[in-house]
């Protein structure tokens, strides 16, 4: 079905099922049916093409300042973060939350059901409707109100001051800019797998429009986002079937914090198919999905209901004219320099189009870069650095992980000599009586200084807790400042002062020891 009427040309690319009264909600504030392209008001200061995170903090931040700023948009406004990413995908992780706490109320002793009802399609239904609800912040209305003139259509580049918006009926519009900023993000690209292209498999593209929970869910790869919606579909009461071709889940971040979350998967009932080589998929003759594969080089074979790919992602070029323009870009993106300035130094780009940190924070803040460097930086001062970024992230699996800065293995790489300091949530009180034991917070300094170079949090909120850490880094205080900032007790948050505790007793050297005694003994003589 159409998201849109046959007597309008606006639809996007992305359909939105279950047509229902929340996706129509959400459709009629990120892609209007009936919205007007304005009449263009040249020239523009900024053009800014893609309405993800980074398009909408540049244009709004950037028409703020008094800026004639023009957003061109040919699918939904609010980009994967809203629509197919961040905000669906923790609708449901909320709900399945609660279905993990129930299962563990005995241990507190509370009496619930052993096994809690699930109605997968309610929880589907409040997450469309808490997306809808969401949604007017990066409404077109919105952005209209706000001084910026909102395009729907293909953008496209005409010359090194033009862009022409193609609707879906043909009609165009041309813009002409001063500067131009490239935001078009990333979307799922299909891995080198024999047969995928035979079955109708998932993306982060079609999850969401799911309104029956499949008996079996097959997730490939366990990357955040396989590993958030493995756990999610197993807790929610899927027979949960998670391939990966490395030794483990989550094998970018510590190896110690992916064990815990391991673990926890375990318990969950996830079948975890590690060292999964050599995979082929086909179609079954009732539409079901068969993988098979050799594990540790044993063949297995697998049949599931529905199978997500959540391995790979390719940058949203297509279309652009990129190469009219001489904005060089290859497999990973459109190349930019340090001040985010594209091949053309009339162009920039922000956000999953450009940069590794492929993550919704890390593209507001290179936007607020760009309105820096686009709009007021002359030559080569007064420009804003995005290597200067510290991003922190996380992976929203129950525990969660959270990371900033350096790994142990980049320390290494690097030939930079660290001290590691390790507080564990089993020394923490309140994590003790939350039921939250595991897990840990683990900060590496410079040897012998307390300069924190990175840190990794593996808990239920370490989310939350890394905050505080990037907050440290970015404003170069050390792991002592924070031992001697007084936190609330009982908190969870207590483990991080905790460690500046420890790296503040490293300073007990026993020559200070020996001082120390000298004075308390002249002391109370005195």
């Amino acid at each position: 079905m159409n998201t849109t009427s046959s007597e309008n040309s606006t639809s996007p690319l992305v359909q939105l099922q279950p047509h229902d009264e929340f996706n129509r909600q959400l459709e009629s504030n990120v892609h209007p049916p009936t919205w007007t392209n304005p009449t263009p008001s040249q020239p523009y200061h900024l053009v800014v093409i893609g309405a993800g995170t980074a398009g909408l903090v540049t244009a709004a931040g950037a028409a703020g300042l008094g800026a004639r700023v023009a957003l061109v948009e040919r699918e939904l406004m609010g980009g994967d973060c809203l629509n197919v990413g961040c905000v669906p995908s923790k609708g449901m992780i909320s709900a399945a939350r609660i279905v993990a706490t129930m299962k563990e109320a005995a241990s507190f002793g509370i009496e619930v059901p052993e096994n809690p009802v699930v109605d997968f399609a309610a929880v589907m239904q409040r997450m469309r409707r808490l997306r809808a609800e969401i949604s007017p912040a990066d409404s077109a209305q919105r952005f209209s109100d706000l001084g910026v003139d909102v395009y729907l259509g293909q953008g496209s580049f005409a010359g090194d001051d033009r862009v022409t918006v193609t609707r879906n009926d043909g009609s165009t519009s041309e813009l002409q800019f001063r500067k131009a900023v490239v935001a078009t993000g990333a979307r799922a690209a299909a891995p080198p797998i024999d047969g995928l292209e035979t079955v109708e498999y998932l993306t982060n593209e079609n999850l969401f429009s799911l309104t029956e929970l499949p008996p079996w869910f097959g997730v490939i790869g366990s990357g955040p986002i396989g590993a958030e919606m493995a756990q999610v579909f197993a807790r929610l009461g899927s027979e949960v079937v998670l391939f990966e071709r490395g030794p483990n889940i989550l094998g970018r971040e510590d190896p110690e914090a992916a064990a815990i979350v391991q673990k926890e998967f375990e318990r969950d009932g996830i079948n975890l198919m590690l060292n999964s080589k050599d995979m082929k998929v086909s179609r079954c003759e009732d539409d079901r999905i068969r993988v098979a594969v050799k594990r540790d080089g044993d063949p297995y074979d697998i049949t599931v209901d529905k199978l997500l790919v959540a391995v790979g992602r390719a940058p949203n070029t297509d279309g652009l004219n990129l190469a009219a323009v001489n904005v060089e870009f290859g497999k990973t993106g459109v190349s930019v320099n340090d001040h985010l300035q594209t091949t053309n130094p009339k162009i920039y780009a922000a956000g999953d189009i450009c940069s590794q940190y492929k993550f919704t924070h890390a593209a507001d803040f290179q936007a607020r870069i760009v309105i820096q460097n686009a709009l007021f930086a002359t030559g080569p001062f007064g420009k804003k650095k995005s290597s200067d970024l510290i991003i922190p992230w996380a992976t929203y699996t129950s525990p969660e992980v959270a990371h900033v800065g350096l790994y142990e293995k980049d320390a290494a790489k690097q030939s930079i000599e660290i001290d590691t300091y390790v507080q564990h949530f089993a020394d923490v009180d309140r994590a003790i009586l939350e039921g939250n034991p595991e897990g840990f917070v683990k900060v590496l300094t410079r040897k012998g200084t307390d300069q924190i170079l990175g840190a990794t949090i593996v808990a239920e909120n370490a989310g939350d807790l890394i905050s505080e850490i990037t907050l440290a880094m970015t404003h170069g205080l050390g792991l002592s400042k924070i031992g001697s900032t007084i936190h609330p007790y009982p908190t969870v948050a207590d483990a991080i002062r905790k460690l500046g505790d420890q790296y503040n007793r490293t300073k007990l050297t026993p020559r200070n020891e020996k001082l120390l005694g000298l004075l308390q003994r002249w002391n109370v003589g005195s």
